[in-house]
């Protein structure tokens, strides 16, 4: 039986369209739909247990995976099957997860499953954009308890406009590339880079993107209606005990305010906290904690977040003592490490991250494969987070989702100010040492300094901050938080790191938490970060004012030469062999990289040693060396021949060519040892190919001077014109 399918068609308002459809397949998951836009489709399923688990949180998962068929590959390597997700296919998750973990209430703990699968690509559509869309869709179609439809959307500009979810070809031109994600009520998620734009630049993106998450909400909801929406599922909510809650509140919120106004380190301040807990847990009896020990714990954190806000808000006053407008101290270092290319350490307050910079060849470049995209970067940033930073000991399984994604946002902060011009594949490798407060942020100022130190010759240094909001619908009252703490990081309303140069931003990341979010709020915390941001940018060329102007002495040199493509091959040599020795002889790496268009071969000179990087200069210029007729050369005899002597042009060693007997002098010349030696240098002039012969020509007579000519001698080869056949310039008719 052909099942029935329901569809919603979003017009994306240029003629392009977004498919919801369901009914067709995954009719075993709690919800599921198709979304498609030209060849682009992608299948998300969600699924969520109806028994809770015996935890605390939501144990919520995204997981979003590009399928190599859908592009009609293969998976690269040697096993031909896909594995564990790639570093976009993460950052995918993460974009879906925050938006979508917000939702679900706050004592639903049952084992939830958003998988969305790319089943076929389009290169003119970016999956990422529609993963939003695809999870909140299913998730209506199911019965979770979930608060209301979002939907994720890119937004770029081009030429002043702004375009909705654009093509990889657009995003190219674009001085915009942001993701926001969305309700029909309120933005909840911002993460993009840019070019330097204005904060008022960023509301307006934000603002055109609303617009169009309002639509696909709504497509959303028709569908659900169309498809018969279910009744929400009843789950087990955790505990609740009103008159518990209210009296641990009594208890603990003078003596956390007290705390907490006393602006101590995190340390005391934790202990201070830990006591003020144990206190409260005291007036409690051993069966009365083993009952609702688990509440104690639950209503003394409100407690401890109702008093550190109303401290901020009451008073303008933050937990280490700071007004909110105040930046930590910060205290910065380069050149640290003697061994790397580049080396920075940047602190502030309790925050510390050591960057270090690699300099390679084009061979060094991340290789990114995916079914949605092919290409490489020569510009990349990995940011690591160990246990000992936070004082933790904990076990350490690969790369975590929260590492991938800071060092994403790092990266997307720093790369616009690489010069196109710059040889070198560059990595920052950015190790987090203490953490109270922002590390990828931390990781900004530090690489921005270590790319300095290593002679990179950045456009503008970077720098980026951590601001948190706080605010109270009922009195209107709102305190917008520079710098913040990681106390603060999970308090606020809104926590967002903003980077950028003196003149704009280059990149950010928001969390929004209050519904309602007034744009005048967010661009007043936008231009409070400006302010954090040129402080902290002030510290940064206090430390190092300009980029090195060469690379150290002991880190590699680069320099690149194009060559025409008919001596790619003389370069290489058979089997690579004359690389090779040219690379043992001269202590370099060579990169030879064929230009697809125009068929050159761009050759990338890697070495520390100026000596063998000009050695392989002079190899290329003398493999492409190619004289021109007419012009007068130094050469030197390598070798004696009976008809002639091959002689090697100084200007380039190893070009050799013959010069024959008859070209050493205007003199009949019986032996070649009469006129030149091994080793005799002298000039030749150059004649190009000699159609007598089909060879190069060279002669040495052709700068002597020409001996007079003596009565009755004639040329050689000349015959007597009598002898001569009488010329016949008539033409038969």
């Amino acid at each position: 039986m052909i099942p029935k399918v329901y569809r919603e068609v979003i017009d994306l308002g240029d003629g392009r369209e977004i498919s919801i459809e369901t009914g067709k397949l995954a009719k075993q998951a709690h919800g599921s739909v198709v979304v498609q836009s030209g060849k682009c489709m992608m299948l998300c399923t969600v699924v969520s247990n109806y028994k809770s688990a015996d935890v605390d949180f939501l144990p919520l998962t995204v997981d979003y995976r590009e399928k190599f068929a859908a592009a009609g590959r293969y998976p690269g390597g040697f096993f031909k099957r896909e594995a564990r997700p790639s570093d976009g296919e993460v950052l995918t998750m993460r974009l879906v997860d925050r938006v979508l973990r917000p939702l679900f209430p706050k004592d639903y703990h049952s084992e939830t499953q958003v998988m969305i699968q790319l089943m076929s690509h389009d290169d003119d559509v970016m999956p990422d954009a529609m993963a939003g869309l695809a999870a909140s869709a299913a998730i209506q179609l199911s019965d979770f308890p979930f608060e209301c439809p979002i939907s994720e959307a890119r937004v770029g500009r081009i030429n002043g406009e702004f375009i909705i979810n654009p093509t990889r070809a657009q995003l190219l031109e674009s001085d915009i590339d942001m993701m926001i994600g969305a309700s029909a009520d309120s933005v909840m998620m911002v993460e993009g880079e840019m070019d330097e734009i204005s904060e008022e630049e960023m509301a307006d993106a934000i603002k055109f993107a609303h617009e169009a998450i309002k639509v696909q909400c709504a497509a959303q909801v028709k569908l659900a209606e169309a498809f018969g929406k279910k009744e929400v599922r009843e789950y087990e909510p955790e505990r609740q005990d009103e008159e518990l809650a209210k009296k641990i509140h009594e208890m603990a919120y003078d003596k956390v305010y007290a705390v907490a106004k006393q602006g101590s380190s995190k340390h005391e301040r934790g202990a201070a906290f830990a006591e003020i807990k144990e206190e409260i847990k005291a007036t409690f009896s051993e069966e009365e904690l083993e009952d609702f020990g688990d509440l104690v714990s639950k209503y003394y954190s409100k407690a401890e977040k109702a008093a550190v806000r109303d401290l901020t808000l009451n008073e303008g006053l933050r937990l280490d003592g700071r007004k909110t407008t105040d930046i930590r101290p910060i205290w910065c270092e380069v050149d640290y490490l003697p061994s790397t290319h580049g080396s920075s350490i940047f602190t502030r307050g309790e925050t510390q991250a050591l960057a270090t910079v690699t300099l390679g060849t084009s061979r060094e470049a991340n290789q990114i494969d995916m079914p949605s995209y092919e290409g490489e970067e020569t510009f990349y940033l990995h940011y690591n987070f160990p246990p000992f930073c936070t004082g933790e000991a904990r076990p350490i399984r690969g790369t975590s989702r929260r590492e991938v994604g800071h060092g994403n946002l790092a990266q997307r902060a720093l790369k616009g100010m690489i010069p196109e011009d710059c040889p070198y594949t560059v990595r920052v490798v950015s190790e987090v040492l203490e953490s109270n407060g922002s590390s990828s942020m931390a990781t900004v100022c530090s690489g921005t300094m270590a790319l300095m130190d290593a002679g990179v010759q950045l456009k503008k240094p970077v720098s980026g901050i951590a601001m948190g909001l706080i605010s109270d619908a009922d009195s209107g009252k709102y305190a917008v938080l520079s710098d913040i703490l990681g106390d603060e990081d999970h308090l606020g309303d809104m926590d967002f790191k903003v980077t950028g140069t003196a003149d704009g931003i280059t990149a950010c990341q928001m969390d929004i938490k209050v519904k309602g979010l007034s744009y005048e709020i967010l661009v007043n915390a936008l231009k409070q970060a400006r302010d954090g941001r040129l402080h902290i940018l002030e510290k940064l060329t206090d430390t190092i004012a300009a980029p090195n102007t060469d690379v150290k002495a002991h880190a590699p040199k680069m320099v690149t030469r194009t060559i025409p493509g008919e001596y790619i091959g003389a370069l290489i040599g058979p089997g690579g062999k004359v690389i090779q020795e040219l690379q043992k002889a001269t202590g370099t790496t060579i990169v030879i990289n064929e230009d697809p268009v125009t068929e050159e071969g761009n050759v990338e000179i890697l070495g520390t040693g100026q000596e063998g990087i000009d050695a392989v200069l002079a190899k290329i210029d003398s493999i492409t060396f190619k004289p021109e007729v007419g012009s007068v050369y130094e050469v030197k005899v390598v070798k004696m021949l009976d008809f002639g002597a091959v002689v090697e042009y100084l200007d380039a060693p190893g070009n050799e060519v013959l010069l024959h007997v008859s070209e050493l002098a205007w003199e009949r010349t019986e032996n070649v040892s009469d006129v030149v030696k091994m080793g005799d240098v002298m000039d030749v002039k150059y004649f190009g190919i000699d159609p007598r012969t089909r060879k190069e020509k060279v002669s040495r007579k052709a700068l002597l001077p020409r001996p007079p000519r003596k009565e009755g001698d004639r040329p050689r080869g000349d015959k007597p014109r009598g002898d001569r056949k009488p010329r016949n310039d008539k033409k038969e008719d």
